[in-house]
Parts: structure tokens; sequence; C-alpha cells
């Protein structure tokens, strides 16, 4: 063996594999021990979903207002004290109907107020409004 340098030792040109062993062995024993905590599966029983798509549809009430306050649940002349016990029966349906208010552009906002306060009162929170477009030619 040759000595040189300051004490004579020549520095050593191998790697030393010890230490690195050393590593690979804990990690092998680690992913040994927690290899089966990760396939630990919990059977459950899920409910089957059919494929087939839902139909259920809401109905569609039309209330026309004229500008004099006559009512028209469905084109059925109706008074303003029997709406709240349709709408009552109206919103115990499942899926619950959608009401379509169509006022006469001179119908008093205080009707309409009345209306919806009713219908909200009932439990029927789906209301939509229709329009006529005005087409000039």
């Amino acid at each position: 063996m040759k000595r040189c340098g300051v004490q004579g030792r020549q520095p050593l040109s191998e790697t030393n594999m010890i230490p690195l062993i050393d590593v690979m062995l804990v990690l092998l024993i680690v992913f040994i021990v927690a290899a089966p905590l990760l396939t630990h599966a919990v059977k459950i029983d899920l409910p089957k979903a059919s494929s087939a798509p839902a139909d259920a549809r809401p109905e569609t009430i039309h209330l026309s207002i004229k500008a004099d306050g006559s009512l028209f649940w469905n084109g059925e002349s109706i008074r303003e004290d029997a709406l709240p016990p349709r709408m009552e029966t109206a919103a115990r349906l499942v899926p619950q109907p959608e009401i379509h208010l169509e006022a006469d552009g001179k119908t008093p906002y205080e009707v309409l107020a009345r209306i919806m306060a009713a219908s909200a009162k009932s439990g029927l929170g789906r209301i939509g409004f229709v329009s006529e477009s005005t087409q000039e030619p």
C-alpha cells in the first residue's frame, strides 16, 4: 500500500456501502409493515342504482289575470278567495307544479303582489311570468 500526503495516507477511492445498505434495509422493513395497512378495505353494501331516467316532469299551472282583476286557473274562471285552497292542494303534489302568471299589461301591481304572496304562503315557490312580445311591422 502506498502512502502519501501529510501523514502518508492516500485517500480512499471506494464508496462505503454499509450505511446505504442499512438505510435500504430499514426502508424495506417500513414498506413490508406499511403495505398491509394500505390495502385494508372496508366492505359495505351499496344500493344498486337503476339506469332508467326519471320522467317526473312538474305540472304547469297557467294562472291568467285580466285587467279587471278576474282570474283564470288553467282556463277556468276562479274567484280570488278560492285561489289559496287550490294553491295548497297543488303544493302537496310531487313533483311540485310551477305556476305561470300571465297578467294583462294594465293589471294593478297590488293584484299581482297578493297572488304571489298567496302562492308563497301556500308553499308554491316556483313562479314564472309569461309575457307577450310586441312586434311592430
